[in-house]
């Protein structure tokens, strides 16, 4: 009876969670505490952070919130962390917070737009070359002014959405389709076909990671294009157009070296870029952009039209910093919600499905960065790092970052960087000169190397474990591969400019 009833309670406390994870959870759960406890606040404080980087490295098994969360309520539980240091450590970066709660859901309400914007670069440019470089260029450039995450999500929904006109087309079938019908349908195509289909999924994965590449390449620049951007500005008292002239020196020679990356990948067609979009399948998508421009009425073009003024709208207060981020962000919520007539509650709701269980992983993060400052884990490799000769500092902090931010999230890592060096300053340890050099190394340290694997930049994840990812046959292994001109290019090209040109 009680072996039955605990079974019972295992069941329904994990459900059906695959055997691994039930084992690995009360393994966890029984050991982990103790361990902890009798390691001594140092040993445990080390053995935390190796723990916490674990679950951002297998992110793609479990997203890091739960295994992460666990560890942040032991943490505090044992005493490696106070209740009143997290609080205060969010209270510190609440604009953070309101940037991930309310930019990303203001940018959900402009997707029609985004679009439209990339369905028409992908229609009317018949380079490949030339496709490629406008992908990542206006990835860059959105990434800037939006969010990574949204852009993401707006690549994804193009190449989903281009790559069920040609399912459909190519099957006769008229339904959603899903993996395992796909599979089918690739069965029964003919050698012709399934070599189109081949050509095509290869088309769609180098645009997709083009463009996803540009979403790191615009993010590095401003304020807003990554969370941890905001964070570091916070601690220097940058505004916009503070920290996009700071970053200039790093990103400009960056920006350039990338989009020359997917100009030499796509001429000599190596890491399975190169493709050409077949010809029959240009015809097909050309004639179903031609009937979707048929079907928008008046009504579809002025929500269009809202949709472009709130962008402009959104640069602008950006730029001028009429408002705190996530304020503004709020405000696009509003404009573009009562303009285009979204009135319901469920409705606007659906916005912040993208942001939220980000915005709560970085609450965990900030448990951590608490236990790191409380135990001052990291003083020794900082202060290590800052007797060395000034002029090498910066390229120390850049590989440094980036080498964690390839196998762990880079906004963890840039929080963790950022007030170690913060506190640095306010000791007296460097002075305020010293201190935005090493602010724009840890930013571009965290933004650059950590296109790398996914579990670096939320959006690689996020594009990885979307259902575009099965679609195009976009793997972990293959998002690596295509990933490794980049990562290269962009680590050497930003170690230089942080080293020579700040």
């Amino acid at each position: 009876m009680t072996t039955t009833m605990t079974q019972a309670i295992f069941k329904n406390f994990l459900g059906n969670s695959p055997v691994w994870y039930k084992q690995a959870i009360i393994a966890f759960l029984v050991l982990n505490p103790f361990i902890l406890y009798f390691a001594g606040p140092t040993v445990a404080g080390w053995i935390l952070i190796f723990e916490f980087i674990f679950t951002l490295a297998l992110a793609l098994k479990c997203y890091p919130l739960q295994p992460g969360g666990l560890l942040a309520i032991q943490a505090i539980a044992i005493g490696l962390a106070s209740p009143e240091t997290v609080y205060h450590e969010i209270e510190s970066n609440l604009e953070v917070i309101l940037l991930l709660m309310f930019m990303v859901a203001g940018i959900y309400f402009m997707q029609s737009m985004l679009l439209w914007v990339f369905t028409k670069l992908l229609v009317n440019v018949h380079s490949k070359i030339f496709l490629s470089l406008l992908f990542s260029m206006v990835a860059a450039v959105l990434s800037a002014f939006l969010d990574a995450l949204t852009v993401t999500a707006v690549l994804i929904s193009v190449g989903v959405g281009f790559y069920s006109v040609y399912h459909k087309v190519a099957s006769g079938n008229k339904s959603n389709h899903d993996s395992d019908h796909d599979h089918t349908v690739d069965d029964a195509l003919d050698d012709e076909r399934r070599e189109e289909l081949f050509k095509f999924r290869a088309f769609l994965r180098s645009l997709i990671m083009h463009g996803a590449v540009g979403t790191a390449l615009g993010g590095v620049c401003t304020l807003v294009g990554e969370p941890q951007n905001l964070l570091i500005a916070e601690k220097l008292g940058w505004d916009f157009i503070t920290f996009f002239l700071k970053m200039v020196p790093v990103s400009m020679p960056v920006l350039a070296a990338g989009l020359l990356t997917c100009v030499l990948v796509e001429k000599f067609k190596i890491f399975d870029y190169g493709t050409e979009l077949p010809e029959s399948i240009r015809t097909i998508l050309e004639d179903f952009d031609r009937k979707e421009d048929a079907k928008r009425d008046r009504r579809d073009n002025a929500k269009l039209g809202v949709q472009i003024l709130v962008a402009l709208f959104l640069v602008l207060a950006l730029a001028f910093h009429w408002a705190a981020v996530g304020l503004i962000g709020l405000t696009v919520i509003i404009l573009l919600t009562a303009f285009n007539g979204i009135i319901e509650e469920h409705q606007i709701g659906k916005s912040f499905e993208e942001a939220l269980p980000f915005t709560a992983l970085l609450v965990v993060f900030f448990v951590i960065v608490s236990v790191i400052h409380e135990q001052h884990l990291f003083s020794p490799i900082i202060n290590y790092v800052l007797a060395m000769p000034k002029d090498i500092q910066p390229g120390m902090f850049f590989i440094a970052n980036g080498v964690l931010s390839a196998i762990s999230d880079n906004v963890f890592v840039a929080t963790v960087y950022i007030n170690e060096v913060a506190a640095a300053y306010k000791n007296g340890t460097i002075d305020r000169a010293q201190f935005e050099l090493l602010a724009i190394a840890i930013n571009t340290g965290t933004n650059l190397p950590s296109v790398a694997t996914p579990n670096g930049q939320a959006a690689f994840l996020f594009l990885l474990t979307s259902a575009l990812a099965p679609l195009i046959r976009l793997s972990y292994g293959k998002m690596v591969m295509m990933a490794m001109p980049y990562t290269i290019v962009l680590s050497i090209v930003g170690y230089l400019a942080v080293t020579f040109l700040l």
